[in-house]
């Protein structure tokens, strides 16, 4: 076990869910290397558990995102499972309600998440990694959407969230051949921000989620709030909640922090307030 991972040991999810902390950051791991992370019903669950703490908390300021083991980041769904809850139209249907409270949650989570991805990295698995602010991938990542050779449909807002990534010429080749790409391929087309050897990438991810972790909360939750705004239509856009969290900012104590500190010449101390 990687020395960051080692940090996640609150357990969900009959233990296939760990949480964690790492000062001001949040662990979130998926945990069944067995099955290369493969996500069961019960997983989403006890991700929804786990990040409702981490959203609940003040001081978890980043949430690093990632899965148990050397293997995979997220295989993708559990396919021991399709029998049951996957067979047909109708089956694919319930499981979706099943899960969508942990897609939302993922999706509208308030702070930022960063993907560590090792090794595979498929189908749902990608979709949960699409879902971070940030991929930083190792240099043995392996990503896909076999999709095509299932049979399977993915919803329209994990095709979207790939195209807004990769662009629809990528996206067409990802989804047709439903070939894997590696990890320097997914840097090039942008579907990871980058890729860093094996043996960096604890080391990588950790300054990245540190230095997110000391900056202003208020700050980067506006940030967040706009990149999303900016993918989405024009209509759909809360443009009064983005201009409310703006004046939020600028009546801060953090506003006054970060101006006292840089005359003072010191590093701020954020409240997120």
């Amino acid at each position: 076990m990687s020395d960051l991972l080692s940090h996640a040991t609150d357990a969900r999810a009959k233990g296939k869910m760990l949480g964690g902390r790492i000062d001001g950051v949040g662990l979130l791991v998926f945990n069944q290397p067995e099955k290369r992370n493969a996500m069961s019903v019960e997983m989403w669950d006890g991700m929804v558990e786990i990040l409702e703490g981490f959203a609940a908390d003040d001081s978890i300021r980043c949430v690093i995102m990632t899965g148990a083991g050397d293997k995979a980041f997220v295989s993708g769904a559990d396919i021991s499972q399709f029998e049951k809850q996957r067979s047909n139209a109708d089956a694919q249907q319930e499981y979706n309600r099943l899960t969508t409270a942990g897609r939302e949650k993922l999706a509208n989570f308030p702070k930022p998440v960063i993907g560590r991805i090792r090794g595979f990295c498929m189908g749902g698995g990608l979709g949960i990694a699409m879902q971070a602010d940030i991929r930083i991938a190792a240099d043995d990542g392996q990503f896909g959407i076999p999709a095509a050779r299932l049979s399977i449909a993915y919803g329209f807002d994990m095709i979207r969230k790939l195209t807004d990534l990769v662009g629809p010429a990528h996206a067409r080749m990802i989804l047709y051949t439903g070939e894997r790409i590696d990890a320097k391929e997914a840097e090039r087309i942008g579907l990871v921000n980058r890729t860093v050897p094996v043996a960096d990438l604890d080391h990588a991810v950790l300054k990245i989620a540190s230095t997110i972790a000391v900056n202003a909360p208020l700050s980067i939750r506006s940030s967040k709030l706009g990149v999303a705004a900016a993918m989405q239509d024009p209509a759909e856009r809360d443009m009064a909640g983005l201009a409310a969290i703006s004046a939020q900012c600028f009546d801060s104590d953090d506003y006054k922090e970060g101006r006292t500190a840089f005359m003072e010449k010191r590093a701020p101390v954020f409240k997120g307030r």
